[in-house]
């Protein structure tokens, strides 16, 4: 009977999980008859502390939210300058006042509309002008304007009404700021009776 030494039969069996191991790569094949040949199939080992996975994906944590500087509704204060007229239009600055302690952005159009001492609309939505909207950065005290304007009534013969506010909406907000409004009738209906906003810009008015 011949004796085969420990050390032997580890070296003999060194050939034979190889061999296993190379079973394993190639089992996958597309059933087409013919061996796959071996592949290769990186893994990566990760240092001692680390979150990489077995295939080296990192596990990233949460990214922190970036802060908006978007000016929001209680940071501003909004008001309307002085009537301008104009060739048969009438024309009113609506500006937004940056009351807060920080510097803030507005960009786009307001909202607005006017109502009655009720709160009810009179009319419907102004019109946007055509315009392209710009970034307009507020330091705190400064301020961004926008162009309200309609025809004249006396011109135009739309019907009218006398708003107790307006109400404006600064740009990608849903809370608005009330300013009482008093320069008079507005159209509220009838023949030209569209009333137009344009586009913030800096500064209070032109």
């Amino acid at each position: 009977m011949t004796h085969t030494s420990p050390s032997a039969r580890r070296a003999a069996a060194l050939p034979a999980c190889a061999a296993a191991a190379l079973v394993l790569l190639t089992a996958c094949g597309d059933g087409g008859g013919t061996s796959a040949a071996p592949q290769r199939v990186p893994v990566t080992v990760a240092p001692p502390g680390s979150t990489a996975g077995s295939f080296g994906r990192d596990t990233a944590g949460p990214r922190p939210a970036a802060t908006s500087t978007r000016c929001r509704t209680f940071e501003l204060k909004a008001s309307v300058g002085r009537r301008d007229p104009g060739a048969g239009q009438v024309n009113f600055p609506v500006v937004l006042t940056n009351t807060s302690e920080r510097t803030c952005t507005v960009r786009g159009y307001p909202g607005a509309a006017f109502v009655d001492a009720a709160g009810r609309q009179l009319g419907p939505d102004p019109l946007r002008s055509p315009g392209t909207p710009t970034t307009v950065t507020l330091r705190p005290g400064r301020s961004a304007w926008a162009g309200l304007t309609f025809s004249s009534p006396e011109v135009s013969e739309a019907r009218t009404a006398v708003p107790a506010a307006l109400l404006v909406t600064p740009p990608d907000e849903h809370d608005h700021l009330t300013v009482e409004w008093t320069a008079g009738p507005v159209p509220v209906g009838g023949n030209a009776s569209s009333v137009f906003l344009t586009v913030l810009g800096p500064g209070t008015g032109p």
